[in-house]
């Protein structure tokens, strides 16, 4: 039972994360198109920053300790190709996760350098990202 329970908390961690992971660059987006320091780029300052600390970090966070926790709780899958190719992605994930943070505190700061382009563009990667991870946790091609 306890791993049910465990397995649906990751289950709504990733959900979570990875809606915040689809919003926060689409924010950068548009966040681009507005002049520093104006009355819309710093509504645009508040919200990537609410979303990165309230939703988005917690998240992650969360589906790290519920992710390891299963791990605890069925451990031969440590065994298992899948699990390493999933984790693989997951810490790119993760890394993707800090390259949005390190993003937003450049707008914070006045001092985004990229396009609206760069950003739709690296709106992408949590994407991918996630649907190898599902195909990698569902299917388990090796």
């Amino acid at each position: 039972m306890a791993y049910e329970w465990v397995k649906a908390l990751h289950v709504i961690s990733i959900i979570a994360w990875m809606a915040a992971m689809l919003y926060l660059p689409r924010l950068f987006v548009y966040h681009c198109a507005v002049a520093p320091g104006s009355e819309a780029s710093e509504t645009f300052k508040v919200m990537e920053r609410r979303l990165l600390r309230a939703i988005m970090t917690p998240a992650m966070i969360a589906s790290w300790v519920f992710g390891i926790w299963m791990l605890v709780l069925i451990p031969e899958w440590f065994s298992q190709g899948w699990l390493h190719a999933k984790l693989t992605f997951v810490v790119l994930l993760s890394v993707m996760h800090g390259l949005m943070a390190r993003w937003r505190r450049e707008f914070a700061e006045d001092r985004n350098s990229r396009s609206q382009r760069f950003y739709r563009v690296m709106n992408e990667g949590p994407t991918l990202l996630m649907i190898g991870i599902v195909i990698f946790v569902i299917v388990k091609p090796f």
